[in-house]
């Protein structure tokens, strides 16, 4: 098999793909790395103990440039990614989905906004092309939409932190980095299983600056089984945003509570109505004009309270122990 001579020299970007029983696309997932226009890149599968064997898969394609490594203990995405990054040997990181399809030209126009914007910027990011839900989040076959939106992404010279805190810009699939863009090997917080990459976005916007293009790179598909469906998962990523970022945090009191009212809600709907009670309480404090919200979550905390009351009172069980 010929290659560019680039491929002599170490590779100046590590592409690191975790995968966990994902044979049916992992193949085609590696394909849109390896085909990039930018050859001078390693990619580094990270098996996180799958059930199924999918090394035959990655040693298919025959390629010196891919690395193969797996996981003893399913420790999910962000461990299997802080192992890829351990071993990596590039002075650029970028991380792929193994359920998702880099563009042509990815790396190559990504690594030259890099190149114009200096070394201030450490990372580069952009939408992609989403599969299986639309712009208003109507999942089926047949929509598509761009993601994030581009109408509003990050600005340079303005305050990327608070930004973040409010809207998750950062896919990480999407994204390249700088290898020294953030201290150490661990960028990840293993205790994240969803929403790691808004987590770290926003840990990592107090080391580097980050741009934000509007041009999609990458192809990403919804499916049923995807991670961020899982609404509990979702909310440990919050809870860890709240409790690494206690310093910064009081200074922008409205995102503050924003992220605490997303936690109310979502407990509510876990039917923890006290916890959500608790969280809106202190969403009020910290931002007094949440109040409308306070009062409509409080109405409906309310009313459920009242409503299971009922159905109790109404149940055999209830009826059997009256005298």
């Amino acid at each position: 098999m010929q290659h560019d001579a680039a491929l002599a020299r170490p590779p100046t970007v590590s592409v690191i793909l975790p995968t966990y029983n994902r044979s049916h696309c992992l193949g085609d997932a590696m394909a849109s790395v390896l085909s990039q226009s930018w050859k001078a890149l390693e990619l580094i599968v990270v098996d996180d103990a799958s059930r199924e064997d999918v090394e035959p898969i990655v040693r298919g394609f025959n390629d010196p440039r891919v690395r193969f490594t797996r996981r003893e203990k399913n420790g999910g995405a962000g461990a299997a990614r802080n192992s890829g990054i351990a071993i990596a040997r590039g002075s650029f990181i970028a991380f792929h989905d193994s359920d998702d399809l880099w563009l042509p030209g990815k790396l190559e126009r990504q690594m030259g906004l890099l190149a114009e914007l200096g070394p201030d910027y450490g990372v580069v990011t952009g939408p992609k092309i989403l599969y299986g839900r639309d712009e208003k989040f109507n999942f089926g076959k047949g929509k598509a939409a761009v993601a994030p939106d581009p109408a509003t992404r990050l600005t340079p010279g303005g305050n990327t932190f608070q930004h973040l805190l409010m809207d998750n810009r950062i896919s990480l699939q999407n994204t390249l980095f700088r290898r020294n863009c953030y201290p150490g090997d661990v960028w990840f917080d293993p205790l994240v299983r969803a929403n790691e990459d808004w987590e770290f976005a926003v840990r990592l916007a107090r080391h580097t600056d980050i741009y934000e293009d509007s041009e999609p790179v990458v192809l990403g598909f919804m499916s049923t089984d995807s991670i961020s469906h899982n609404k509990r998962r979702e909310c440990t990523g919050i809870v860890r945003i709240l409790k690494k970022n206690k310093d910064r945090l009081a200074l922008y009191p409205h995102q503050h509570a924003s992220l605490r009212l997303d936690l109310a809600h979502y407990m509510f709907k876990f039917g923890k109505h006290r916890r959500s009670l608790g969280f809106l309480v202190s969403a009020y404090r910290l931002y007094p004009r949440s109040i409308s919200m306070l009062g409509f979550m409080v109405r409906r905390w309310a009313v459920t309270r009242l409503s299971n009351g009922w159905r109790a009172m109404a149940s055999p069980r209830s009826r059997t122990g009256q005298t």
